[in-house]
């Protein structure tokens, strides 16, 4: 970087709307890249916007809390648009009645599933213990997963980095899966990925059908909660059953 590009660099970095700034930037040049790949989900705009913007912070050697100074805008948007989900699911309630049995046997299920299955492999992989419990909340939503995984004994640094790359994930391979084990309900295509990839999952079932979307944001909501409430009481259980 020329000395004159640096010194406007580094007074620009003092700027928090320019954290703001180059994550709308940084989105819009990747949602641009995957509208052109014909919405393909491997060209996830989340994942393509992360790798725009972590490689701008490298190369200018900008610290990332002076980034999030600005980003922290967008960060509390997290909470209205979260709770805006509740309008298509509104719209879906009678279909949401019809299956309440089974969705509720799938998020028992689903919820434990991703929680043991993560800390299983990372059993037989060696895993620090603080990496295994960093690892149990991976498919929730991150506030949610941070707060877990900083009550059972894990970091919340690194199940913030696992939480983003489960939902991208879910979300580029998702409905793939899905469509192999010859799923076609909108519903329940929703539903699982919003169980297993939280929030990115739910932004790429939304692009399926409205009914996908509603299902996915249901799922993201009631595995927070089960999660948050059982998984301090099953670890502690869990590494007692291996330990013996």
């Amino acid at each position: 970087m020329s000395p004159d590009l640096e010194e406007i660099w580094v007074y620009l970095s003092a700027t928090p709307l320019l954290g703001l700034t180059l994550t709308l930037l940084a989105y819009q040049a990747a949602f641009w890249i995957y509208k052109r790949a014909g919405f393909h989900p491997v060209a996830n705009p989340v994942l393509i916007s992360v790798a725009i913007l972590a490689t701008l912070l490298l190369a200018t050697g900008t610290p990332y809390q002076t980034y999030f100074d600005g980003a922290q805008f967008v960060h509390f948007l997290l909470g209205p648009a979260t709770v805006a989900l509740a309008i298509p699911l509104y719209a879906q309630w009678p279909r949401l009645k019809a299956m309440a049995g089974p969705l509720l046997i799938a998020l028992v299920a689903g919820s434990l599933t991703a929680a043991l299955s993560a800390w299983g492999i990372g059993a037989l992989l060696g895993a620090s213990r603080e990496s295994l419990m960093s690892l149990a909340p991976k498919s929730v939503t991150t506030p949610i997963a941070m707060g877990v995984a900083e009550r059972i004994g894990g970091l919340p640094s690194l199940t913030a980095v696992l939480v983003i790359s489960a939902g991208i994930i879910g979300a580029v391979f998702g409905r793939a899966i899905l469509r192999r084990l010859h799923v076609g309900d909108h519903a329940v295509h929703g539903f699982a990925i919003g169980i297993a990839s939280h929030g990115i999952g739910t932004a790429r079932a939304f692009q399926v059908s409205e009914q996908a979307g509603a299902f996915a944001a249901l799922a993201m909501g009631l595995n927070g909660l089960i999660t948050a409430l059982s998984l301090p009481w099953i670890m502690p259980w869990v590494e007692r059953l291996f330990a013996g």
